[in-house]
């Protein structure tokens, strides 16, 4: 055993990087290599690769894994020091063109074997009419918009749709022959040639090749500016930090923010089909319904199940300006955990769109669980959750400002849970599935339910990838416990418009049966039909607001009492069984589930736990610090 243990310690080794060092170096921390990659092509399990502080203009792309959660191989930022990790280049030597345009020719082989500029944002799913390539311009690390027109350089104006107004007159325009890229920029007063003026041109930062690699460690890393490309579910997943298919990863403490398409990417590889209906447009028979199963079978046969994909740990993590998604992945992300992250500030420049957008968007989303995320201002759901979602938890996160709906559940047919959230922005859930199960939460935006969901989708054999069947949406067989529904606005007239739907109304047109019991609705929030147990409130104002102080968030509002609401604890046994894939709401690992925890971590009562995300705070919620 002592002779075992010591070969293990001799194995195992630091090896060091610095932007001072050299790549014939030894790797240590005297004679350190000079770029994360050597390193990379070197460390095996057991390794920690230490980066330490300084830019790093380069993709990694590793050539080792680890072989189990307690010998993994690490990368990390050394203590203490900022490591920037980028896609991009400098771009030095612009000509004046007049006060606000520069210009600047550039040889096609300054970007190696990827020309960004002759690449389009494009994949299932994605609508990219302005026709917007993968690459970025920045200037003092604030990206330009793309300009498909040299006159809209020249002469910009401000684009109405774009919240940040002023950035949209810095624009760029660019024309790339066999030779030579030409771009022209308007960098408004600046001088682009006394600022820092980067180009993305690397399709990535840190992505194996190959698949298999498993058990990676990724900390501590400023990521930024890659030329990623869109991330469809039927498509070989790219972003600026991602995981191929593999298993086990762990991506903590990181700040990632401007990629073109998505920060984070726990995904599909490419040999099961990649951008299929894409490239099968012309065959009528197939929508993209139709392909995205086909594509699940072909997965399932390289593989997808637990023992082999999946099971990572994002946590920690700073993701923001993204303009798709700040974390994406299809079928890569079942029995992961995505927790303590703050996602912000995405899908803000709006140049293209499409169904992949989203502050976290998964497909397949197996025994997932979404713990304690700060998820706000994205242009399209906070959390959305698109099939196969299934022993999949939601739980205790804090989402607003979110354009579309805080969390959007499409073609999933359970059993999931969504429990002591706080969702607050005007667009609270979305339910285009079945199955589903609502606790304890704060919801202060409209709830809606999708009723004509006729697609086939698949759902599988409890805490596994196995398919046991296929199904249409069934809305209705959902439960409604010990909710809060909170309408910010104050009531005018005798009802909100038809298009804001507060509370449970539309469960009237649903095909199925809910169960609900214990909520409470203030304004103009409408209870369900056949609810027994509840508190109703028409008149109250919740005089309810939300302020952000530096990196914290604290909320206020006005509730009523809640005395003579007879509340039960959620349990396992409570929510029972869904309808359709007959599943039941229990822990991953197959253990009986308690709500018993309000989303600060109280420990709820057995007997009346509180409605809503917080046990027993009174009346009167004056500036809670929920972030």
């Amino acid at each position: 055993m002592f002779f075992a243990l010591a070969t293990v310690s001799l194995s195992a080794k630091e090896i060091h990087v610095s932007v001072k060092g050299n790549d014939t170096n030894e790797g240590t921390i005297l004679k350190p290599f000079k770029t994360i990659n050597h390193a990379a092509q070197i460390a095996v399990a057991g390794d920690i690769v230490i980066v330490h502080a300084g830019t790093y203009r380069e993709r990694i792309n590793p050539k080792n894994g680890g072989e189990s959660d307690s010998k993994r191989i690490i990368y990390k930022a050394a203590d203490g020091e900022k490591v920037e990790i980028k896609g991009s280049e400098v771009l030095t030597g612009w000509k004046k063109v007049d006060d606000e345009v520069w210009t600047i020719v550039i040889p096609n082989s300054f970007f190696g074997d990827y020309n960004p500029f002759k690449d389009y944002v494009a994949g299932d799913w994605c609508n990219n009419n302005a026709k917007i390539h993968t690459c970025d311009i920045f200037i003092g690390g604030k990206s330009l918009f793309e300009r498909n027109k040299i006159e809209l350089v020249k002469y910009p104006v401000e684009d109405e749709k774009v919240k940040d107004k002023v950035s949209t007159l810095y624009g760029w325009y660019a024309e790339s022959n066999e030779q030579t890229t030409t771009i022209w920029a308007n960098f408004q007063t600046r001088n682009p040639n006394k600022e820092l003026t980067e180009v993305s041109i690397r399709k990535t930062c840190f992505y194996p090749e190959s698949e298999g690699l498993n058990y990676i460690t990724i900390s501590g890393f400023d990521f930024s500016q890659a030329a990623t490309q869109w991330g469809a579910p039927t498509a070989e997943q790219v972003g600026m930090v991602a995981t191929h298919w593999n298993k086990g990863w762990i991506i903590e403490n990181n700040i990632i923010h401007d990629s073109k398409c998505v920060g984070i990417t726990l995904g599909k590889e490419r040999k099961t089909g990649h951008n299929v209906w894409t490239q099968d447009l012309g065959n009528v028979f197939n929508d993209g319904n139709i392909h995205y199963i086909e594509v699940i079978f072909k997965v399932l046969k390289n593989g997808w199940n637990k023992e082999n994909i999946g099971s990572h740990i994002v946590r920690n993590n700073k993701i923001y300006n993204c303009e798709q998604a700040g974390i994406c992945g299809s079928m890569g992300a079942v029995f992961s955990t995505i927790e303590n992250n703050h996602v912000f500030n995405i899908h803000q420049k709006k140049q293209f769109g499409g169904a992949e957008l989203g502050g976290i968007k998964l497909h397949a989303p197996i025994d997932t669980q979404i713990i304690h995320n700060r998820v706000n201002s994205v242009d399209g759901p906070g959390i959305w959750l698109d099939w196969m979602t299934q022993g999949t938890r939601i739980s205790r996160n804090l989402m607003y400002d979110n354009t579309w709906q805080d969390i959007y559940a499409e073609v999933d047919h359970g059993p999931y849970l969504i429990d002591n959230n706080l969702l607050l922005s005007e667009n609270a859930i979305n339910l285009q599935s079945t199955g589903g199960a609502v606790v304890h939460n704060l919801i202060a935006g409209t709830f809606e339910l999708g009723l004509n969901q006729t697609r086939s989708t698949p759902y599988h054999l409890e805490h596994s990838t196995e398919i046991k069947g296929l199904s249409e949406i069934v809305p209705g067989d959902d439960r409604f416990y010990n909710n809060i529904f909170l309408t910010k606005k104050e009531l005018k007239g005798e009802s909100y418009p038809a298009d804001q739907k507060f509370g449970l109304d539309d469960y009237k047109k649903a095909k199925l049966p809910a169960s609900v019991d214990g909520n409470i609705y203030y304004g103009g929030a409408i209870p369900y039909f056949k609810e027994v147990n509840f508190i109703e409130n028409k008149t109250l104002n919740p005089k309810f607001s939300l302020t952000e102080e530096g990196d914290k968030v604290f909320i206020s509002y006005n509730v009523a009492s809640d005395s003579g609401l007879n509340t039960k604890m959620v349990t396992t046994d409570l929510l029972g069984k869904t309808t359709v894939s007959k599943g039941k709401f229990e822990n991953p690992d197959g253990t009986p589930l308690k709500i018993d925890t309000d989303y600060l971590g109280n420990k709820r009562s057995d007997s009346n736990p509180s409605a809503g995300a917080f046990e027993k705070k009174g009346n009167r919620i004056e500036k809670l610090q929920v972030w």
